[in-house]
């Protein structure tokens, strides 16, 4: 079993900037990814790292405003959101795979973490 431990959510008014962080207890290189559902809408992929550091933001609405990275001495990645929008309200889960990656699709990850609740005031 995989455990996944996210921080860095929280209230943020709009235009400004959250980090996320999440540490797993798995070592080695493989893919791991942001996820976000607001109330009522589907599970989206907003940002995803493969275990050799490629990285794709398949949220186009995302792209030059969210940058996920990883430090893989801590066995942590991060999600570093600039320019939020009220729209982007929603729960922030961390995800992991068993395989390289990187994967855009929810199928291709193995471990989810409990989410964190990101919620952006106008």
């Amino acid at each position: 079993q995989v455990h996944m431990v996210e921080s860095g959510g929280g209230l943020v008014q709009a235009g400004g900037s959250l980090r996320l962080s999440c540490t797993t207890s798995r070592a080695g290189g493989y893919a791991m990814g942001w996820f976000r559902q607001a109330p009522g809408l589907e599970r989206e992929s907003v940002a995803a790292i493969s275990g050799l550091g490629t990285t794709t933001y398949p949220t186009d609405s995302v792209k030059d405003r969210f940058t996920i990275s990883k430090d893989s001495a801590k066995n942590t990645i991060y999600l570093q959101m600039n320019s939020l929008k009220p729209g982007e309200t929603a729960l922030y889960y961390c995800t992991a795979s068993i395989r390289t990656g990187p994967f855009a699709g929810a199928m291709d990850y193995d471990y989810w973490g409990q989410g964190t609740q990101d919620t952006v005031s106008s």
